[in-house]
């Protein structure tokens, strides 16, 4: 879409869709966007509690005012390599914990493939689905590109960039697959020892009699810099959407941009010094993106199948029902959710 048009998800929604329509699908990416905001600035303050014994609220405050800075201070680029650098870490410290574990690996590979939903799990299930998709990023992912302009470019460049972007897009989600190893890590220490988890600062406790001190320290490691950096982008992804409804690209200097990245990350703040329960709060927020995600799948297909929207560079036939498809069983899948929770 980024690359065809030079719109980015919120900017072709609101140009091409109803003006009651695209402001619905919009707000409820803005909503998307504040549970996110949410879950990570928590994960941020639950790593400062189990690294320095700072209290929930504090370390909240911490990892916002940390947020703003960065996403104020600094330029698209900049924060692309500093949100490169967070990743490297968490990758490379969860390989670490996994080198310290048993892992059943054929056990392992066969999970991978066969869906299952033990009695209980789905709002579980639905929370994983939402956390690692969120459907926030979907708007994220194609303002990133539309902020290179390639649009402007010539026939043959855009078609480079897209069989480049085709590529990245599957390398982004193999090396993205990684997040398999908290799962595998869970399995192997707490699962294994048949350990309740109530609590993320749980691992502190339990990590370390099984791992030794090591293994806690980097697990909260990973956990503050994951939390930071899905902090900045979920802050992006709201400026981008927000901005977005009045037409604009995503620009931090921009008024409507910065009142986007204001509203998420302010909001969830709120929102973290008033629950009681920090653990059930990251639950929930990430079980409302699962909710939201069918809204923004089925919004994006339509844009991009769309001949007045794409021109020659639309899905074709076939890319455009299979992933209506998937639509479809996101969809059934949070209405499974739905009715487990009555």
């Amino acid at each position: 879409l980024g690359i065809a048009t030079g719109l980015c998800l919120s900017e072709a929604t609101t140009a091409y869709l109803p003006a009651k329509a695209s402001k619905a699908i919009l707000g409820s990416a803005m909503l998307a966007s504040i549970s996110t905001s949410l879950a990570e600035i928590l994960g941020g303050a639950i790593a400062l509690q189990m690294l320095f014994g700072v209290p929930m609220r504090i370390g909240s405050l911490l990892v916002l005012i940390f947020v703003l800075i960065m996403l104020f201070t600094n330029s698209y680029r900049l924060i692309e390599k500093w949100i490169i650098a967070f990743v490297s870490i968490i990758g490379l410290s969860f390989i670490y914990e996994l080198s310290l574990v048993t892992i059943d690996w054929p056990a392992a590979a066969y999970a991978w493939v066969t869906p299952s939903f033990p009695e209980g799990s789905m709002v579980i299930i639905m929370s994983v689905l939402g956390a690692v998709v969120m459907p926030h990023n979907l708007f994220l992912h194609s303002e990133i590109i539309q902020s290179r302009q390639w649009n402007l470019s010539d026939e043959k460049m855009i078609k480079k960039q897209l069989r480049y972007e085709y590529v990245d897009t599957i390398l982004s989600m193999v090396i993205g697959w990684a997040n398999s190893a908290m799962i595998l890590l869970a399995a192997a220490t707490f699962f294994v020892s048949k350990t309740p988890v109530t609590e993320l600062q749980q691992a502190d406790s339990l990590l370390r009699p099984l791992l030794g001190n090591n293994a806690t320290i980097i697990f909260a490691i990973a956990l503050l810099f994951a939390g930071i950096a899905s902090t900045i982008t979920s802050g992006m992804a709201a400026g981008s959407i927000f901005a977005g409804m009045f037409k604009e690209p995503y620009d931090i200097k921009d008024t409507h941009s910065r009142t986007g990245v204001v509203i998420s990350l302010i909001v969830a703040f709120v929102i973290i010094i008033a629950i009681s329960n920090p653990f059930k709060g990251l639950i929930y927020s990430q079980m409302a993106l699962s909710i939201q995600l069918p809204v923004t799948v089925f919004t994006q297909v339509y844009l991009t199948s769309s001949e007045k929207v794409m021109g020659k560079f639309r899905n074709s036939t076939y890319t455009k029902y299979l992933l209506y498809t998937i639509g479809v069983i996101v969809t059934v899948l949070n209405l499974m959710l739905l009715w487990s929770c009555l």
